[in-house]
């Protein structure tokens, strides 16, 4: 089994419970309460993980990491997108330098080829 499937069947469930009842799941709870919500869950998620990485607690970590993908995964749902998608992208970019990658998409802004990012 790999973290590919995992990711998988955890959007499934996402997906599921998205249109559910508000008091009994958690996640159609923060989809009743829109987007501006699921933007801060993350904000709170990601600002958890550098208070444990600067700990330096790896169990806290690896944690606070999970709580962050999951979150982030509401946000995909959200926008009708799946892990695969993020997986293809991180793919695509494989092999290529980040400094390439950064100067790549301020050239493709800069052209207007694409909003900001």
């Amino acid at each position: 089994m790999s973290g590919n499937d995992t990711l998988a069947r955890l959007a499934d469930v996402i997906a599921q419970r998205r249109g559910g009842d508000p008091d009994k799941s958690y996640v159609a709870r923060l989809f009743a309460k829109g987007n501006d919500a699921i933007l801060k869950k993350i904000g709170e998620e990601a600002t958890e993980v550098v208070m444990a990485a600067k700990d330096g607690d790896p169990k806290r970590v690896v944690a606070e990491v999970a709580d962050l993908w999951f979150h982030t995964m509401i946000a995909l749902a959200a926008h009708g997108l799946r892990p695969a998608d993020v997986l293809a992208e991180l793919e695509r970019r494989e092999g290529i330098s980040g400094l390439e990658e950064f100067a790549a998409r301020k050239a493709i802004r800069r052209e207007g080829g694409e909003a900001s990012q």
